[in-house]
């Protein structure tokens, strides 16, 4: 457990320093969707309030929800968009995507906009940041690979030839380097809200038409065809059964952002699965079925594990939290299951939509912190037991729960509670939470905002940065 927990703070530190070969000048703060390959680190030193330091207006776009649901205008930034930041010399700049369309670099100083570069639809999940290391043109050193929704204009449609929902983009000009055509499937969406996993000069990445698509991010790889550029596939792989599209009716669409443990690279479809994917023998092989849409990115845990969030659709039982031990058979994986209430809200019948999100990257005390469509933040430790246990998302196999020290109702949320050494961040539809604890897992309400959030912030030099849908990304903490 110590090795393991110093192998995971010298990565952590890693982050928050100039990469191998990096130009000095330049950091990489929040490099992909909850901030490392673990999906476990929030950023450093939070605030003790949630005041006003700046707001930035980012504006408004439609998006067709569907042929027979039309078109709506959306406001701000959703699910998941997680801001990333860099660090430029005496500067930081985060790099947002939006409901108008656009990706944006803005001033983290004071909420200034740098470029923006516009997409065909509204921008939902988070990018990933790649330091190319080999290249020598600024322009296409650092480079954000993002998606968007598949496109609002009337030639978009699920069964168009092209559908360029993810695209790279350079961070220093805001210029497209290249853009992929995410292509049909039995899936329902050709959308884009998963942030890429990048291993050396190597991309990872579940896209919402459930290809696990295994590329090569360096546009000096890209081909031109026609009037684009195009990025260098290895391989796609298909995340979903023809037992899973029936059930499912269609409705087998990859959101989440994946992880990695050793040479294994853990990603959660929206069919029901678990999948592993072995980067040595380059096959999916295992496989923990659950049945349910899960939405919600693995997070690894410090007894390299996972924390799986499980929605309430498709299964007998409740959604909520699994700890899988993925070094197991799949049908021997589960260590613990924390089953939450079921409550109808929008389009979701309950359970967990966002990602779980632990204190493993600052202290030992093993926490894990989730929110749910009931409105319940949860506390657990992700280490222990209770002395009771709980049925499973299939509402007949009894499992394990885990200790539970606090809950706090806070109103239904889709997104991820952010953890630092002595904070926590928890965003939802009735607002912006901020509580302290200590080393014995007391937790006290230090502040709240009522702004409606489905995105999950960023913490940085103790200013939380979150966009709302009310059309405004905010600068929270205290003014100077």
């Amino acid at each position: 457990m110590i090795l393991r927990r110093t192998i995971l703070l010298l990565f952590t530190a890693a982050l928050l320093t100039p990469l191998a070969g990096q130009d000095d000048s330049i950091e990489i703060l929040n490099q992909t969707f909850l901030g490392n390959w673990e999906r476990n680190y929030y950023g450093d030193d939070a605030p003790s309030n949630l005041d006003v330091v700046w707001k930035h207006y980012l504006g408004e776009g439609i998006t067709v929800i569907s042929r027979n649901l039309g078109s709506r205008d959306w406001k701000g930034a959703g699910w998941t968009g997680q801001p990333l930041m860099v660090r430029e010399g005496n500067d930081t700049f985060l790099i947002q995507g939006a409901y108008d369309h656009n990706l944006k670099k803005i001033n983290a100083s004071d909420g200034r906009l740098v470029w923006q570069y516009k997409f065909d639809d509204v921008i939902k999940g988070t990018g990933t940041l790649w330091y190319n290391e080999t290249e020598t043109d600024p322009e296409q050193r650092w480079i954000i690979l993002q998606g968007s929704r598949l496109g609002a204009q009337k030639d978009h449609f699920l069964d168009a030839p092209k559908i360029y929902s993810y695209r790279a983009i350079s961070y220093m000009t805001g210029k497209e380097l290249w853009r992929h055509n995410s292509k049909l499937t039995k899936s329902y969406s050709r959308d884009v809200d998963a942030s890429a996993l990048i291993w050396n000069d190597t991309a990872y990445i579940g896209l919402e038409n459930s290809f696990f698509t295994v590329f090569n991010p360096d546009p000096d790889s890209a081909y031109t065809n026609n009037e684009y550029r195009y990025p260098l596939i290895y391989q796609q792989k298909i995340l979903y059964t023809q037992e899973d599209v029936i059930s499912h009716r269609n409705n087998v669409v990859t959101e989440a952002s994946p992880c990695k443990i050793g040479r294994m690279i853990y990603v959660s479809s929206g069919a029901g699965h678990v999948w592993g994917y072995d980067m040595d023998r380059k096959e999916l092989n295992w496989d923990f079925f659950v049945g349910s849409d899960m939405d919600g990115s693995p997070v690894v845990t410090s007894d390299s594990c996972l924390l799986v969030s499980v929605e309430k659709q498709y299964i007998e039982g409740e959604g909520g939290i699994l700890k899988l031990d993925p070094s197991k058979k799949p049908e021997d994986a589960v260590v613990w299951y924390f089953p939450v209430p079921d409550k109808e809200f929008a389009s979701w019948m309950g359970g967990i939509i966002g990602t779980a999100s632990i204190t493993d990257s600052y202290n030992d005390l093993n926490l894990a912190a989730f929110m749910s469509i009931d409105g319940k933040l949860n506390v657990i430790r992700h280490d222990s037991f209770s002395d009771s246990t709980g049925l499973g998302p299939d509402g007949k196999t009894s499992y394990p729960t885990p200790e539970h020290l606090f809950s706090y109702d806070i109103g239904p949320s889709i997104s991820t509670p952010l953890f630092t050494k002595d904070r926590l961040v928890a965003c939802g539809y009735h607002g912006i939470f901020l509580f302290g604890y200590d080393e014995e897992g007391n937790f006290e309400l230090l502040d709240k905002k009522p702004f409606v959030i489905e995105s999950t912030p960023f913490i940085s030099n103790k200013r939380i940065y979150i966009a709302s849908k009310n059309g405004y990304l905010y600068c929270l903490g205290t003014k100077d």
